[in-house]
């Protein structure tokens, strides 16, 4: 895999970070975006992760790291690294996991997460859908001429919200798009034998999850790398093609290729009934993308 190229975008902390730490284990060269350059900016804006921890942890890796400080709210910033990349030549893996769509779910006070849509802040709907689905779809628009010269893939890290209620209409409309952004995607990509599709994690332990670990059933969750383990094998599935435009669940691709946790764990994968609520509103989102 040393000649593999990625990019994981949102990866300073979250899924994208884990993401990112699984490919730098298993080789890959690995680009990496973020908006949180030092810790310190992390802190101030009351969360944890940042790119210059990444580098640290990424030296002690076989892989290759190089940063990108891209806020992908703006089309300039991502086609500014899409442009950094293109100079480099070449592009096997993309990973669209940018996800802002957590920030401020507390305002005044008050959690507005489980609101109705008719009183939700239209903010969100600007993080979910004109930051988040926006910028995986410039990002991967910016990049698949390059991809297209030669094998390829694009996941869009998804979730169960995209077929089930899960507390928030706007949620689960975007993530209903990312996997319909996937899907089609792959269609018109098959004649270049790149594959596109969107892949649910379980619950996993981010820096969120860890914090609030006492409102949680940690007994299946899943580390950040888990994921990134997994799509280093898709990556290298010889059936790859045959999966493509479709929804894929982590856990279960684990199963198929063999692949444990880090802590040799192996999470049963979830399927729709497991996601069934009871009446009444979800307390808040169960995947914490968190990137």
């Amino acid at each position: 895999m040393r000649d593999v190229v990625a990019l994981v975008t949102g990866g300073s902390r979250g899924i994208g970070r884990g993401i990112a730490l699984a490919l730098l284990a298993e080789g890959l060269t690995v680009h990496v975006t973020g908006r949180t350059r030092f810790e310190a900016e992390a802190e101030q804006a009351g969360s944890r992760g940042s790119l210059k921890g990444l580098e640290r942890e990424a030296a002690k890796l076989p892989g290759r790291l190089i940063v990108h400080r891209c806020d992908h709210a703006s089309d300039t910033d991502t086609e500014r690294v899409a442009e950094d990349i293109r100079a480099g030549g070449r592009l096997d893996i993309l990973v669209n996991n940018a996800w802002p769509g957590y920030e401020n779910m507390v305002e005044d006070g008050e959690f507005t997460w489980p609101k109705p849509f008719w009183e939700q802040p239209a903010r969100r709907w600007e993080a979910m859908i004109g930051t988040a689905l926006r910028g995986a779809f410039m990002m991967s628009r910016a990049v698949a001429p390059l991809m297209i010269s030669a094998r390829g893939l694009i996941v869009n890290i998804s979730f169960w919200a995209a077929q089930l209620y899960e507390g928030n209409a706007i949620y689960g409309i975007a993530k209903a798009a990312a996997d319909k952004m996937a899907a089609d995607f792959a269609h018109e990509l098959r004649p270049h034998n790149v594959a596109a599709i969107a892949l649910y994690p379980g619950l996993v332990r981010t820096e969120a999850v860890l914090e609030n670990a006492e409102y949680f059933d940690m007994s299946n969750s899943e580390s950040p790398q888990f994921i990134g383990h997994v799509i280093g094998g898709l990556w290298r599935d010889p059936l790859l093609m045959s999966k493509s435009g479709r929804v894929q669940i982590a856990a279960a691709l684990a199963r198929e290729y063999g692949i444990a946790d880090v802590d040799g764990y192996r999470p049963v994968p979830l399927t729709a009934a497991d996601f069934v609520r009871d009446a009444g509103p979800s307390a808040g989102p169960t995947e914490l993308q968190d990137s």
